[in-house]
């Protein structure tokens, strides 16, 4: 026969994994506990018996402890399921624990009432949006980062190439020697075409402009140009006797200057004197020795 008396001394007293003591209560951290307090009315330990309510993947199960169970422990708590409805879950709660302590009744109500509220609160946080929690992967980012840099780079250098290619490709650098895309090219042309009609259209009308003032310049000049070559002609025609004269002594000063030079070419050319000098060496004579 169990004591419910010495159970508790001993739990009172002595040592139990359950209890949690803080400055100015205890608590108890058994599963079964109907309040979450370590008291004499509250233990389940030292009551043979004993209820509670508990909540298993939304459903609330009442649970029940009597003294003809103490001998089996695999069977001693009976589970019985609990309505959704609270009003019919409480009727079942009555109907069970009917001549049971009081107590133990209301404590098993309350926390009923409490379990249904805090089911209400996660079913309605269900059905909102709700922000999620997502790891920030530093590591991860800091990779994406510099590839995506890498990447830009390599973007620029490719289009910065194919825009030199193309250049020398219209200036006739390589020649014939490489197949570039033609596609490439006729789009490049497009794109300088483009460029170039739209100030040609901008500055139509200034050069029309231009044209006209330029023509009216030329036929100004044709006609001084004519003017002038016609002083010229008479000038020309009023001093044709003063040239006569001067041709005809220039052609007598032509037949002086031949006679002149024949008369110095007759003449014997010196040529220049050269010096060469010799330089002699000596050999010295040997003496001869008388025996």
């Amino acid at each position: 026969m169990e004591n419910d008396d010495i159970v508790w001394s001993i739990i009172n007293k002595s040592f139990c994994s359950y209890k949690v003591n803080t400055k100015t209560q205890r608590f108890c951290r058994n599963e079964y506990n109907l309040t979450g307090l370590c008291n004499r009315s509250s233990c389940p330990l030292a009551n043979s018996q004993y209820a509670t309510v508990r909540e298993e993947d939304g459903n609330c199960f009442l649970y029940m402890k009597t003294v003809e169970r103490s001998g089996f422990p695999r069977n001693m708590w009976e589970k019985v399921k609990l309505s959704k409805n609270l009003e019919k879950a409480l009727r079942q709660i009555n109907e069970y624990l009917i001549y049971w302590p009081g107590f133990l009744k209301q404590k098993c109500k309350q926390r009923l009432l409490k379990i249904s509220q805090y089911l209400i609160r996660m079913r309605k946080l269900r059905l909102r949006r709700q922000k999620k929690l997502v790891p920030i992967q530093r590591k991860q980012e800091r990779r994406e980062r510099r590839r995506e840099e890498k990447a830009l780079v390599a973007a620029r250098l490719d289009s910065a190439i194919e825009k030199e290619l193309l250049e020398r490709l219209k200036r006739g650098t390589y020649g014939d020697i490489y197949n570039f895309p033609q596609v490439a090219f006729n789009k490049a042309l497009e794109e300088e075409e483009d460029e170039d009609v739209q100030p040609n259209d901008y500055n139509e009308d200034e050069e029309n402009d231009g044209e006209g003032a330029e023509e009216e310049i030329d036929e100004e000049l044709e006609k001084e140009l004519e003017e002038e070559s016609d002083n010229e002609e008479i000038e020309y025609i009023e001093a044709d006797s003063d040239l006569e004269r001067e041709l005809e002594e220039e052609s007598d000063l032509e037949d002086i200057q031949p006679k002149a030079t024949e008369v110095i070419k007759d003449k014997p050319r010196r040529t220049p004197r050269l010096e060469i000098e010799y330089e002699t060496e000596t050999l010295p004579q040997t003496s001869k020795r008388t025996v």
